[in-house]
Order: structure tokens, then sequence, then C-alpha cells
């Protein structure tokens, strides 16, 4: 995503200004985690050629970085409309029709949203109960769903705006942020 398109489609409502700093805390901070995976990569790899010596653990290390990043990127990518956009099949329909469709996204995406949450819940009561740990470096598995449950809680919030946004703009036939828009539909 381009600076200008970040620029224009960021909301300009207190709530969506509010949930803007947050999501885009969470998504730098998934940055972080991706260049810390790409620097611990590098170094088991070059271990492993240079005194065939890995880092141990550097496959599960990965994992849970992975993990721990995408749940970070969900919340900002629904904020600026990143998250199941199919342009292709809308390019040429009319703004009510596109803005109708993404609020049926965004309630589809809400509903899986909760089961996942709702899951997650359950998933880290499990690996705490009986203690589930990785196997090589025995990293506690539980450990990261607390960060992912605060990320899933953060996505739903942003997916209620996402949807009151939508809805907003179908009845006004017209998109709030047209000028974002216009220019992400013409790539």
């Amino acid at each position: 995503m381009t600076e200008g398109t970040e620029l224009s489609a960021r909301p300009t409502d207190k709530v969506g200004r509010v949930l803007f700093q947050i999501t885009r805390a969470l998504a730098l901070l998934g940055g972080l985690v991706v260049c810390a995976m790409a620097i611990l990569t590098i170094v088991s790899v070059s271990g492993r050629a240079v005194i065939a010596t890995p880092v141990p653990g550097d496959i599960e290390m990965v994992a849970i970085g992975t993990s721990t990043a995408v749940f970070s990127f969900l919340p900002y990518c629904q904020l600026m409309r990143g998250n199941v956009i199919v342009d292709f099949f809308m390019t040429k329909a009319p703004t009510r029709a596109k803005t109708f469709f993404d609020a049926i996204g965004s309630l589809i995406f809400l509903s899986v949203g909760a089961i996942l949450t709702w899951r997650l819940i359950f998933g880290a009561m499990d690996m705490y109960n009986y203690g589930e740990k990785t196997m090589t470096v025995g990293f506690p598995r539980w450990v990261t769903f607390p960060y992912a449950l605060v990320c899933m809680s953060i996505l739903l919030v942003v997916i209620v705006y996402t949807l009151g946004r939508s809805i907003a703009e179908t009845r006004a036939n017209r998109f709030f942020d047209e000028h974002s828009f216009d220019e992400h539909s013409l790539e």
C-alpha cells in the first residue's frame, strides 16, 4: 500500500482515528516481528552453512512469529479496506452496489472473526491446562494466545466500525474516502 493511499483512506471521524492509531501500531509491531524472523532465518541458515549448526528451534520461533505478525496485520488491513475485497468483479459496479457488498463482506468477516476469537479462548485454556510446549526449545504454547486474543478483539471492533461505515456509505451512495478508492480501483 502506498503512503498516499493510506493518507487518503484514513478515517476522519474520532472513533476511526483512534482505531487507525491502534491498528497502525499493531501493524508496525507485526512488521518488526517479520524483520526479526528474517534475521533469525539468515543467522540460522548461515550457521547451518558455515559451522553446521543452525539456531535451535528456529522453525518453532518462525512459526510463533508468523502467527504474531498475521494477528497484528489483520485489524489494520480491515480498517484500510485491504481484507476480502474483490475489485475485479466490482470495478464497473455502481457505488451503492460496492458499498453494499462491502457491508455484506464485513458481516461475514465479523461472523468468522467472532467464531475464531471464541475458539482461541478455548484453545488457550487447553494449551495452558495441558502445559503444551514446543518440541525443541520448550516454549509454552499458551503464551502466544493472549496477544492473539487482543488482536482479534481489536479486529472485531474494527469490523463493526467498517460495517457501520459501509452501511452509512450505502445510504449516502458514496465512499467516504472516494478519492483513494478510485485510485485503488485503477491499479
